[in-house]
């Protein structure tokens, strides 16, 4: 029996799931990873989010990542390992979080007491994070946690943030949605990416996307004009609810006052770094 609020998990994964993703937006990953010989915005991406499995192929990165397409992948993967190995995507992957950090929130609130507050307590929330059927977790549990703050913070975001979405994808499994389904179910809610970004990042097609639009109409899921019926609804909230339930240990551990207090502090520091334009302002929406 939980121990916390109804949705307190939730209301803390999401700020803290959107502070790791600062760094996939962020201008300062093709600078520094220019410098390593990238020159592919996607490929630059690919490996900076697979680098702690080691030099896997489109293969492994298909199942991890779910709703990439695997021919997209293929194009890039395993090929990036020859620009640069694991281990240096991963240490230009750290810097790259330093700068965008220190752009997005200042060296102040880099400093602050807060900083250093919300990563042990990210990183105490992730001790209760489990490795079995979570391999993007579990590969990025495997590295070292920095010593900077917001490093710590941002390396915690990064373990709290994989092993809620492994989870999340034994419930898109179980829920029967295939990865342009699970997208564009997605995006009817109105927040998750718009169809331009999903096609521009994912390597699917307008046609893959009107495909799985179809099939979802004829699930009952949407409606003629795109909309989520209120079986589509209930599917996406008890998609929500059983990847709360795969993700609550995390949570659990902290307590009830230690994961109000980090979803204080993470929407702090999230509100800063949406006001610096850490996101594209286009970025989510149904159009």
């Amino acid at each position: 029996m939980t121990t916390l609020p109804p949705q307190a998990g939730r209301r803390c994964a999401h700020p803290v799931n959107l502070l790791h993703a600062t760094l996939f937006f962020s201008p300062d990953l093709d600078l520094v990873f220019k410098e390593l010989g990238f020159e592919d915005s996607s490929a630059i991406r690919l490996a900076a989010r697979s680098a702690p499995l080691g030099a896997v192929g489109a293969g492994t990165v298909a199942a991890t990542f779910y709703n990439y397409n695997h021919s997209f992948l293929a194009r890039h993967l395993p090929a990036v390992w020859e620009t640069a190995s694991p281990a240096e995507v991963l240490d230009a992957r750290l810097r790259t979080v330093d700068l965008t950090l220190r752009r997005l929130l200042g060296e102040d609130a880099v400093a602050s007491p807060e900083m250093a507050e919300a990563a042990e307590l990210a990183l105490r929330a992730a001790e209760a994070c489990t490795r079995h059927a979570r391999p993007l977790y579990s590969g990025n549990a495997d590295l070292p946690v920095p010593d900077a703050p917001h490093l710590r913070l941002w390396h915690a975001t990064t373990l709290l943030r994989e092993h809620r979405g492994d989870g999340h994808l034994t419930a898109l499994l179980n829920a029967g949605l295939d990865p342009v389904e699970a997208l564009a179910s997605h995006t009817a809610t109105g927040r998750g990416m718009s169809p331009r970004w999903v096609l521009g990042t994912r390597g699917w097609g307008r046609a893959d996307w009107e495909a799985a639009v179809e099939r979802l109409r004829e699930r009952g899921l949407l409606d003629a004009e795109g909309e989520l019926t209120g079986a589509g609804e209930a599917l996406r909230e008890s998609l929500e609810e059983e990847t709360d339930r795969l993700d609550a240990a995390p949570y659990e551990h902290l307590g009830a006052e230690g994961t109000a207090r980090l979803t204080a502090l993470a929407k702090g520091f999230l509100v800063a770094a949406v006001g610096a334009g850490a996101f594209p302002a286009d970025l989510t929406g149904k159009a």
